[in-house]
């Protein structure tokens, strides 16, 4: 089915206003990275840091950001998907764009900047953002999920201190799922909306997000995209196992790798008021790789400062190559979405 030719909705004053928005969160977000690594050196110190990744093979950079690319490629067909099942009309190429663009806010608390993607689609399509800024929240339950079945075939046991992580998270998704399946609990919560002086003008479209979020979390619906979650993050696990294990060759299992990115990624999601899990999930994955090479019979300091390497190298292969690959997202998107608008416009 062909897409409709991309609507000049909006003044251009708004569509600048809102790329200066999302450049100042983009910003803002880096800016708290480097801060966050800037503490995480510290902690480490930063000369053992430096020394251990002197050693690195740079090799495997582009390999794990190979990887990473492939999660973002499998998680577009997860994208696809929740588009068709709402009726968003857009075609492949532009489909593919939006949903990279939406990498760029990765650096928000929860990822949920991501619905920057609904802004773009109602440039396109003209699909209000109450309909499909749902699709982000979908995408997050399903990571979640994802990310709790990477951790159950790694194996719980591998850190029992941190098993409340998951029985936490998993609480929580059978939560969220049972307010948007049982209709009692999520009219009662419209109706108290309704009645509130501020929230309640902004009640039809509560209605209406609750309504796309009630279609794309369907029991029945689940499955699916929580594979394809499953899988695309299992790619980024096996990054993180290649850097891991450069920096000590033999000494950190596949399966103890996948435990430790998916319940790092977890408690930086579960965290939200932390944007992108930045500091509780660098604090995480290095906690429990320096224990990893601490038990191999690393001194203290050296386990410590090879695993805040490791760390480091996979957040950059990972979340930060995400938000400057959503940045040449949202560059190639304004230029197609200009050309092909002047285009309609000199019909």
């Amino acid at each position: 089915m062909s897409a409709p030719e991309p609507r000049a909705s909006g003044a251009p004053s708004a569509n600048e206003e809102g790329g200066a928005r999302v450049a100042r969160r983009i910003l803002g977000g880096v800016l708290l990275g480097l801060a966050a690594y800037a503490l995480l050196a510290l902690w480490a110190d930063a000369a053992s840091v430096g020394r251990a990744l002197a050693d690195f093979p740079l090799a495997l950079v582009p390999a794990a950001m190979a990887l990473s690319f492939a999660n973002y490629a499998v998680r577009f067909v997860r994208w696809e998907l929740y588009r068709t099942q709402l009726g968003i009309r857009l075609d492949r190429k532009t489909s593919f764009l939006i949903h990279l663009s939406g990498l760029a806010l990765t650096v928000s608390p929860g990822k949920m900047g991501e619905a920057f993607k609904s802004w773009l689609v109602r440039r396109v399509d003209g699909t209000p953002v109450a309909t499909s800024a749902p699709i982000v929240v979908a995408e997050r339950f399903t990571d979640l999920l994802g990310f709790l079945v990477l951790i159950a075939i790694g194996g719980l046991a591998t850190a029992p201190e941190y098993a409340w992580v998951f029985w936490a998270t998993f609480a929580l998704c059978a939560a969220l799922l049972a307010f948007v399946a049982w209709s009692p609990a999520s009219a009662f919560a419209l109706a108290i909306a309704r009645r509130l002086p501020v929230v309640r003008r902004f009640a039809p479209k509560l209605e209406e997000a609750l309504g796309s979020t009630r279609t794309l979390l369907a029991p029945s619906r689940i499955p699916l995209p929580t594979a394809l979650a499953t899988f695309g993050w299992a790619l980024e696990c096996t990054a993180f196992w290649l850097v891991a294990s450069a920096l000590v060759p033999g000494g950190v299992p596949f399966l103890f790798a996948v435990y430790t990115f998916a319940l790092a990624a977890v408690a930086g999601a579960v965290a939200i008021v932390f944007p992108g899990g930045l500091g509780i999930t660098e604090a995480s994955m290095t906690a429990l790789l320096s224990r990893r090479y601490a038990a191999l019979g690393l001194p203290l300091e050296l386990a410590h400062s090879k695993a805040a390497a490791a760390t480091l190298v996979i957040r950059l292969c990972t979340l930060w190559f995400a938000v400057l690959l959503g940045v040449v997202a949202v560059v190639l998107f304004e230029r197609r979405w200009r050309s092909i608008s002047s285009r309609a416009g000199a019909r």
